[in-house]
């Protein structure tokens, strides 16, 4: 009642102002825009103020983290692009808000289906992240991305997504999550050395 309380939210204020300039002093300016900078800013340990200066500085994300869906290309031997995505349609099936379509390739001269999609589209802005279609696509050729940074102007443009947008190598995927891709290739490496019934 006598004005104590604010004193003292005064004093931690002050406190964690001053601490920021003594942790500043202490890194010598490795403290901001630096990896080690930011990990010590995401530690118990730290004083002041330990915000981080977005966007030049970003949080890591951890590898499963989830966004938006992408598809999965093998490089051929004269650099073309193998999508691994057969159109079966699962992906589709499973989706909660229904934001993928896909069209199937058809043959022309036997009119039969070839397992490699005409088109492939994903609503960005119905999608909800939850990584149904990356779980159920029994060929691993669907993906969640670790891109978050998704803002535009126009969406009917910009975010819905078609095969040039959705294709990314396997390489990209190994980089983003390099635990689950091992995990990933011992076990078709493992598949494919499975003797046949």
């Amino acid at each position: 009642m006598n004005g104590l309380g604010i004193i003292n939210g005064l004093g931690v204020t002050l406190k964690r102002f001053l601490g920021t300039f003594a942790d500043d002093i202490k890194w010598l300016g490795k403290r901001y825009y630096t990896d080690e900078g930011v990990a010590q800013r995401m530690s118990t340990g730290t004083r002041g103020i330990f915000t981080v200066q977005y966007p030049e500085e970003k949080l890591p994300v951890p590898e499963e983290f989830r966004y938006v869906p992408f598809l999965v290309y093998e490089e051929g031997p004269n650099g073309e692009k193998n999508p691994r995505c057969t159109s079966c349609g699962i992906c589709a099936k499973v989706c909660p808000p229904q934001c993928i379509w896909i069209e199937r390739s058809v043959n022309p001269n036997t009119g039969r289906p070839v397992p490699e999609p005409k088109a492939f589209f994903i609503d960005v802005d119905i999608c909800m992240n939850c990584g149904f279609c990356a779980e159920y696509c029994p060929f691993d050729a669907i993906k969640m991305d670790h891109d978050y940074e998704l803002s535009v102007y126009d969406r009917h443009d910009k975010d819905i997504y078609d095969l040039t947008k959705l294709l990314k190598p396997v390489s990209y995927y190994s980089g983003i999550r390099p635990k689950n891709y091992a995990l990933e290739e011992a076990a078709w490496a493992k598949a494919a050395h499975k003797p046949m019934d």
